[in-house]
């Protein structure tokens, strides 16, 4: 099943998905525009820890000339860096590259710690599309990103549904895509991550206890190009939704 957030006349409903629409709970059905949408984590699911990944493809590291990591690159995000689809993204005056990054990101159900790799997919909820925008010039060190890359309010727009775990039945055999106003400019395949989600699940808790809600933001394929203001940007992934956010400046 698929599940959102929305607002509809002012009002917070959780929602599902059908034939395209948007179900309130109490049997209404409205479609896509018709609702604010927020970040898809019901209550239970709240964000505790937001976990990134960088340079999680070995394309993306080649494409930005560095060598793929030997063990997960991660990064904390606060949760005001989360947005919704069809919302906003701010790119902040005078910069000279931001860029879109399409992830898969798990949302983890139950507190996990210590787990094994095969029992990882036990402890996920389900899985979302993120959107993790870069500003380049922010960067200080690939390896060490500051905090004003990743970390700007709304800068993470995430949805629009969160699906749940036993629909994706193969998470790492998903096809990623973004187009920026219609074009194309990056395809993948999760298949190509260098850190998988079993092992991601295995690597983060045996040092730290995930709980439910928090997130593991996956990192992204090659194909990244400089957004600018008025831009639309979808994120797509197979089986879980097309995120829809357009860039504003400031």
């Amino acid at each position: 099943m698929k599940h959102a957030r929305v607002i509809v006349d002012g009002m917070l409903h959780n929602a599902t998905e059908q034939d395209s629409q948007v179900v309130l709970e109490d049997g209404r059905r409205l479609w896509q525009d018709q609702v604010t949408w927020l970040p898809p984590l019901v209550p239970v699911y709240k964000p505790r820890t937001i976990l990134a990944l960088g340079l999680n493809y070995a394309d993306h590291a080649k494409e930005l000339a560095f060598k793929a990591p030997e063990e997960p690159l991660a990064f904390l995000k606060g949760e005001r860096a989360l947005n919704g689809h069809r919302q906003t993204t701010k790119r902040p005056a005078g910069v000279q590259f931001m860029h879109y990054e399409c992830e898969l990101a798990v949302v983890i159900g139950r507190q996990a710690k210590k787990v094994e790799r095969g029992d990882a997919y036990d402890f996920i909820a389900g899985y979302t599309v993120a959107n993790d925008y870069a500003i380049r010039d922010y960067l200080e060190n690939w390896y060490r990103p500051n905090l004003r890359v990743k970390n700007r309010d709304g800068a993470t727009p995430l949805g629009p549904w969160l699906v749940d775990t036993k629909d994706i039945p193969d998470p790492m055999a998903l096809a990623l895509k973004t187009t920026v106003n219609g074009k194309v400019t990056q395809q993948g395949s999760t298949k190509d991550m260098i850190f998988d989600v079993p092992f991601l699940v295995e690597y983060f808790s045996s040092f730290m206890t995930l709980n439910p809600g928090d997130l593991i933001l996956t990192g992204t394929p090659d194909g990244v190009v400089d957004c600018q203001p008025g831009d639309v940007v979808v994120t797509e992934i197979e089986g879980i939704g097309a995120l829809m956010n357009t860039i504003s400046s400031t």
